[in-house]
């Protein structure tokens, strides 16, 4: 699946916008308030965003549950139906641009619209490129039991599992490992 430099920008946006979801009750927002919201949108480059405010804030939110959900999709019937609406109610508009010294790519918000439908527009046909393309199984959420993070799973067989293979796989792994060491010494 060939995938476009601005489309893996906004799949690496859309994963860390679910990503900033407190997992339990006890867990922080990513995204407490609007000096958070400037923090992300300045660390993904998300271009024409003017000042944000608190209902930007809560229109992120909104919209990060709303990708949640597709992560958390059991086909790609379901999935395309949370990204038709998700798209739909951000009044897509694809226009060709090539700035900040990026070549040609499109952008699906419409001009001096919100960060909220700015991210649903972008992120939301990042997603939906997937799921045309028959890879909507790529969307995962990580199988370590302690962790349920939001993944685009882009190795070749399909096989990727954690967020990170460093510390949920690498941790699992030695628990495994330490299991079966303590089982064989009996």
């Amino acid at each position: 699946m060939l995938i476009t430099h601005d489309t893996r920008c906004a799949l690496d946006t859309v994963v860390d916008l679910v990503n900033t979801a407190p997992e339990d009750d006890a867990a922080s927002d990513g995204l407490s308030d609007v000096a958070a919201l400037e923090n992300f949108v300045r660390k993904h480059e998300i271009s024409d965003v003017g000042v944000l405010s608190e209902f930007d804030l809560s229109a992120v939110r909104k919209i990060r549950g709303r990708f949640a959900s597709v992560f958390a999709a059991p086909d790609a019937r379901a999935a395309a139906a949370l990204i038709n609406d998700l798209v739909a109610a951000a009044g897509t508009t694809p226009q060709l641009t090539d700035h900040d010294g990026y070549d040609w790519h499109v952008h699906y918000f419409a001009p001096g619209a919100s960060v909220a439908d700015h991210l649903a527009a972008d992120c939301g046909m990042a997603l939906a490129f997937f799921v045309v393309a028959g890879e909507q199984e790529r969307l995962r959420r990580c199988e370590a039991p302690d962790c349920r993070r939001a993944f685009v799973d882009l190795s070749r067989n399909r096989s990727r599992r954690y967020c990170d293979s460093r510390t949920c796989g690498n941790r699992l792994h030695v628990a495994a490992y330490r299991a079966r060491r303590k089982e064989a010494a009996g």
